[in-house]
């Protein structure tokens, strides 16, 4: 309960900002559980999936690829099954891939931008909080004078500010480059199946 307590003056303390600080930080997690089950639900199978198309790939057996793709959906499945009807005409099944790749990545990427945003917007919201203490306490010492406790307190609370702002900026960057690494593999991933998919198509070895 004191905890508690502590933290609602502390929270008051450091000034309006907080609360738009507070708004970020809340929107920072709200686009975490929201990547992270979004990641689950469509990317969860890609793995399994990828090798299990790669052994089948090895031996040509096309049929069994798409009705394999069919019944386990996921990322890459969902993509494979778009270029695979073109299977007949490597250049047009590249063409497929490369435009389903693209459009699906946006449902990856969605909500990443704003995260970046915070990673810029945070530091400054509390920076913006400290100056204004800054500028309060100076104020204090005009009426004052001979009281330094005051501006030290005044200091300190300012101060508050930047440490939150630091902190939600902090979090942001952890979850966007989370994301961005979940990203980059799930691409990475598919990318090769497809190349390889394309060159068993053109009857190439690998």
């Amino acid at each position: 309960m004191d905890f508690i307590v502590s933290t609602v003056e502390l929270f008051h303390h450091g000034g309006w900002v907080m609360y738009p600080l507070l708004a970020c930080s809340v929107l920072v997690v709200a686009i975490g559980a929201e990547r992270f089950m979004y990641y689950r639900r469509t990317c969860r199978a890609n793995e399994n999936t990828a090798q299990k198309v790669l052994n089948l790939a090895k031996e040509q057996k096309w049929q069994e690829i798409e009705n394999f793709c069919a019944a386990r959906r996921c990322f890459i499945s969902d993509v494979l099954l778009n270029g695979l009807k073109y299977r007949s005409c490597p250049m047009a099944m590249k063409e497929s891939f490369e435009e389903i790749i693209s459009v699906r990545a946006n449902g990856l990427k969605r909500n990443l931008n704003y995260l970046d945003t915070i990673v810029t917007m945070a530091p400054l919201l509390g920076l913006l909080g400290t100056v204004i203490g800054m500028i309060g306490s100076f104020k204090v010492l005009d009426v004052s004078g001979d009281n330094p406790a005051l501006i030290t307190g005044g200091v300190g609370e300012a101060l508050i500010a930047t440490a939150t702002g630091l902190c939600v900026a902090v979090l942001a960057l952890i979850v966007h480059s989370y994301f961005s690494n979940r990203l980059d593999s799930v691409l990475t991933d598919v990318e090769n199946v497809c190349t390889f998919l394309i060159s068993r198509a053109r009857g190439k070895e690998q």
